[in-house]
């Protein structure tokens, strides 16, 4: 069982992203992970956050971002919800096919699946919810 680490509610602006940076590298103190790929991982976990308070929740004051930390001796898990209303995960282009290559947005959640050793997303009227995951032995 996952063993809850932190808990951290964001104003949605993009201003608020770095108290979960600075979390996730004390954090990585007691884990060790490779510096390259924690470093990878806090990119992903940073653009899910951009697209949280961005997309999501279009920036509103009135609107929250809630991020949840949870790990155990194999992975570290990050949990990033909004409260926006949603999107279709699965018709998100693909942002390498030569007709998205040259298009200016479409691509973090590409960049989540390729820099995190998981990626999930949960997406309806009350809002998306992303997990990112890091194993520490890979």
């Amino acid at each position: 069982m996952k063993e809850h680490k932190a808990s951290v509610i964001l104003q949605s602006r993009k201003t608020e992203i770095n108290k979960v940076e600075k979390l996730l590298f004390t954090l990585n103190e007691l884990y060790g992970i490779n510096q390259e790929r924690f470093i990878n991982f806090s990119i992903a976990v940073s653009e899910a956050l951009m697209n949280a308070i961005v997309h999501g929740n279009r920036e509103s004051e009135e609107k929250r971002v809630f991020v949840d930390v949870f790990s155990d001796e194999t992975s570290l898990e990050v949990f990033i919800k909004d409260e926006g209303g949603g999107f279709d995960y699965a018709s998100i282009p693909d942002p390498t096919t030569d007709e998205n290559l040259m298009k200016d947005h479409g691509r973090g959640i590409y960049i989540m699946r390729e820099l995190t050793d998981g990626c999930e997303c949960d997406s309806g009227i009350g809002g998306t919810t992303m997990k990112l995951v890091i194993t520490k032995d890979s």
